[in-house]
């Protein structure tokens, strides 16, 4: 299956350090060689880039590695198709927009019999489950709350209703953003990690690289790093509790709750996760 990166923070800042080790990911450390996107948040504008060639091979992964873009949100993956073609169009993340503002939301999973019926606000422009699902998510907001943009309590709380549905149709890991918040879920693998003053020096897992934070970063920052598996070596990642939601704001975690997943799908997703 794919895998996940996300990053919230405080202050803008920027994630080359944590997409060198993850890009190693995508088709040279590990399996996940059928394209990669990621895209950052700058006010209310978003910069998105995707590529169907192996992240580890391209060159526009090569352009972020030493592009240090400041975002307080981004969202990164890299892919392992388990539907649609591997083409351009199937790269995550997707974007949206809903309120005024540009909606970020990538996947790591694979929903079974999920066919909804899309009214036509949010349709998907490639074959994935991933897509018909962040289409339904936002109709779904849409519905809920009509032209009337929600408190992020609010937001959490409707997300968290759609979540429990989809995730009844298999592996649901998730991270979704609207520049102002993200949220990610967990069905079977998900890990963060926050980092605040003091600051200290981090090692990456998937190549030989360090970086000491406290010469980076100032009293004031604070970085939540949110990965399908931890990036690095020498720090203390918390793993997410399979059905836990959790809302990142500032940099830190802001509210979570635990959603039920049935035994038979619980079963499921391992069994499958397993093979992956």
């Amino acid at each position: 299956m794919c895998q996940l990166l996300g990053m919230n923070c405080a202050t803008p800042t920027d994630i080359t350090f944590s997409f060198t080790g993850f890009a190693a990911r995508g088709g040279q450390t590990d399996h996940h060689a059928d394209g990669f996107g990621i895209a950052f948040y700058e006010n209310r504008g978003c910069r998105s880039f995707i590529d169907n060639a192996p992240c580890c091979q391209s060159p526009v992964a090569d352009l972020i590695k030493h592009y240090p873009i400041k975002s307080r949100n981004v969202i990164a993956h890299i892919r392992k198709a388990t539907q649609g073609a591997t083409e351009l169009e199937n790269c995550h993340p997707f974007v949206r927009e809903l309120w005024g503002r540009h909606w970020l939301f990538a996947h790591n999973g694979d929903l079974k019999a999920f066919e909804p019926a899309l009214r036509g606000h949010y349709q998907p422009v490639g074959q994935t489950d991933s897509e018909r699902a962040f289409c339904f998510m936002m109709e779904g907001l849409r519905t809920r709350f009509g032209q009337d943009e929600p408190a992020d309590d609010a937001l959490f709380a409707a997300i968290s209703d759609m979540t429990q549905g989809l995730a009844a149709h298999g592996v649901f890991n998730f991270l979704i953003s609207n520049g102002r918040c993200m949220l990610a879920h967990c069905s079977t693998t998900l890990h963060y990690i926050t980092r605040a003053w003091p600051f200290r020096a981090a090692h990456l897992v998937d190549t030989d690289i360090s970086v000491d934070f406290s010469r980076t970063n100032v009293q004031g920052d604070c970085v939540s790093v949110i990965a399908t598996k931890p990036l690095t070596d020498n720090e203390t990642w918390t793993a997410f509790e399979p059905g836990r939601l959790v809302m990142f704001a500032q940099g830190r975690p802001q509210a979570e709750t635990l959603i039920p997943i049935p035994e038979d799908v619980r079963q499921r997703n391992f069994a499958n996760l397993a093979c992956a």
